[in-house]
């Protein structure tokens, strides 16, 4: 790895090497580590926090110039584009549905369901994670095991800026229709996300729960329950209400993992 690296590092500063066969070869294999599970964009610490590996940033950006555009024919249908799309789902026990798309370069566990649904270069997504239909898996984002992508969820990616981490959803959460994550916003393990929670680096996620509101930014706390709200901003041209999101309370030890999104709301008398 550490050679890989330093090559990768190298293009990264003189991108004339990356006509030389080494510095392709050393792209390529980073983006097949990737494919395979091998290697990760980002990954969790003994400590709990994530660690992003920017040197493979690094090779995922290096890869789309070294690579010349191609016509991809899957029976009646046709791309055109510079990322082949993974193959051999069967081989790895991967459920894919027509017309669900995965590019080569991502990573999808053992288990994992695809409905017609797209995951992007870079990106991770663990056993027992459905993607539902028309959801997205951005570049780079880290998908925990376990995790119910509703419809319509639009997780967004990340490559530049380098330092800049993944957008990341922790294990066992549950993400409601329509929900947006992205700008490398952190959803800790087993919380809900009400339907069209938008959630940003400069959205307010707000618990409401206690007798004074909490504030966060960038990370929903661990068993969060999540609904879309507002709060009052004031503007030169007066008052409006501006999109916010509500911890409206914690996901109960007694709750099923599994349970529906209608069902978690429920506890806290609300529906979305």
């Amino acid at each position: 790895m550490q050679a890989l690296q330093s090559l990768i590092e190298k293009a990264w500063e003189e991108r004339s090497l990356l006509e030389e066969a080494d510095t392709l070869a050393a792209v390529r294999q980073v983006i097949d580590l990737l494919d395979r599970g091998e290697l990760r964009v980002a990954e969790p610490s003994d400590r709990g926090e994530w660690v992003v590996n920017q040197w493979v940033k690094k090779a995922v950006v290096l890869y789309f110039p070294i690579q010349k555009m191609e016509t991809i024919e899957v029976g009646p249908f046709e791309f055109h584009d510079k990322i082949p799309l993974k193959r051999d789902h069967a081989k790895h026990g991967v459920r894919v549905v027509p017309h669900a798309i995965a590019r080569h370069g991502s990573y999808l566990e053992r288990g994992v369901v695809m409905m017609p649904s797209y995951v992007n270069i870079g990106a991770w997504v663990g056993s027992g994670t459905m993607v539902d239909t028309w959801a997205t898996v951005g570049s780079c984002a880290q998908i925990g095991r376990h995790v119910h992508q509703s419809g319509g969820v639009g997780i967004g990616g990340v490559l530049e800026p380098l330092q800049a981490s993944p957008t990341i959803i922790e294990d066992n959460c549950f993400i409601g229709s329509r929900c947006i994550v992205v700008e490398g916003v952190r959803v800790e393990r087993e919380s809900v996300l009400g339907a069209n929670v938008v959630l940003t680096q400069s959205t307010r996620i707000i618990d409401v729960s206690g007798p004074e509101p909490i504030t966060y930014r960038g990370r929903v706390p661990a068993r969060s329950v999540v609904i879309p709200g507002t709060y009052t901003k004031e503007f030169p041209a007066g008052n409006y209400q501006v999109a916010c999101a509500l911890i409206i309370g914690k996901r109960k030890e007694s709750t099923d993992k599994k349970v529906s999104l209608n069902q978690a709301l429920r506890d806290f008398n609300v529906a979305v």
